[in-house]
């Protein structure tokens, strides 16, 4: 993925390059257009000052990708200390040697080269030492971003995982269910099921899916369950036609039916099951309702839980503040509400 344009190394160049002209420019910049004006340097000094400041800029970027990574932060600072020394008397024995190849009018002053440059120094090992702090803190945080996202990425994989195993157990059950019964209804529930498993095979891979394809699937979920349980249970769907380019994370809204099939029947008196889902504004609404039987001793088997738990997982990684889900039981009702921000 592209990142933005300022992170370019072309334009980080570029940025580098306009700091130093205003930083050595400044002499310049500030000289006062007054009466009593100093007379401008020769040539000679003109191009000693521009050329030794590359001395400084050398000495900068040495300190920031060098002497700082390989003493200081291996707790070397005896040895980094020794180096700033030698790379100080380095400049001199230069500045003296360009000193002399520009300027021919007045003899090199070792002493005054420390006086007049001192500051100097300091500056630029105080600019260098920041720069590469700060270059350093940028890199971590964009390698903890990094492992942040690649461990999102893994646990939704892994969420997601669990959703396909968990409903394929279920869905084999109905069939065994028909087949024992002998059902006309088999056949065309082998046809649903083979349209979920294309879904699930070709289509949940991707990041986000159509709206309109994991409302199918859904639908498709809701019709096998009504094959299996006929007249056994009262099932009522609202489901709004979904238009517009909607997207979706796959298989996010099947956990909430599945799971009023699995607690909303059996030993159920009148059971009964409401399902709707509507957009409005750009939020997508989804209720599930089923009745339930707060008396009876439900016998959990391994896969228990792993439905609900993991919807709630994913939509906080998924949608964070941008959702809001809400479950409640009252009067034998179990019921979950699901708010989606589509945008």
């Amino acid at each position: 993925m592209k990142g933005p344009w300022y992170s370019k190394k072309s334009v980080i160049v570029l940025w580098h390059i306009l700091g130093w002209l205003l930083i050595f420019a400044l002499p310049f910049l500030i000289r006062t257009n007054s009466s009593d004006q100093r007379k401008q340097p020769d040539e000679g000094f003109l191009n000693f000052y521009i050329v030794s400041r590359f001395l400084w800029i050398g000495l900068f970027y040495f300190n920031a990708h060098y002497l700082f990574a390989k003493y200081v932060n291996k707790k070397s600072f005896w040895i980094y200390i020794i180096s700033q020394v030698v790379c100080i008397l380095f400049i001199s024995v230069l500045s003296h040697w360009l000193f002399n190849a520009f300027v021919k009018t007045s003899p090199y002053d070792i002493a005054n080269f420390f006086v007049y440059n001192i500051f100097t120094y300091f500056f630029i090992m105080a600019a260098s030492t920041a720069y590469v702090l700060i270059l350093d803190k940028i890199t971590a945080d964009k390698l903890k971003q990094q492992r942040e996202n690649e461990n999102l990425k893994t646990e939704l994989s892994f969420l997601r995982s669990q959703v396909s195993p968990h409903f394929m157990f279920n869905v084999l059950n109905n069939m065994v269910a028909l087949a024992r019964k002998q059902s006309d209804q088999l056949e065309p529930s082998l046809i649903k099921l083979s349209s979920l498993m294309r879904y699930m095979l070709y289509e949940t891979d991707d990041d986000k899916v159509l709206l309109e394809k994991e409302v199918e699937y859904v639908k498709s979920y809701i019709d096998l369950q009504q094959l299996r349980f006929g007249k056994n249970v009262k099932i009522n769907v609202e489901i709004q036609d979904v238009h517009g380019g909607y997207e979706i994370e796959p298989m996010l809204l099947i956990p909430f039916v599945e799971n009023a099939f699995k607690h909303g029947t059996g030993l159920i008196e009148a059971a009964c099951i409401d399902i709707e889902l509507s957009i409005k504004n750009n939020i997508l609404y989804f209720t599930v309702r089923n009745k339930y039987n707060e008396h009876s001793e439900e016998v959990k088997d391994k896969t228990s839980g792993i439905g609900l738990n993991n919807v709630k997982r994913r939509l906080n990684l998924l949608y964070g503040s941008n959702h809001s889900l809400l479950i409640n039981k009252n009067d034998n009702w179990f019921t979950v509400s699901v708010q989606l921000n589509l945008h």
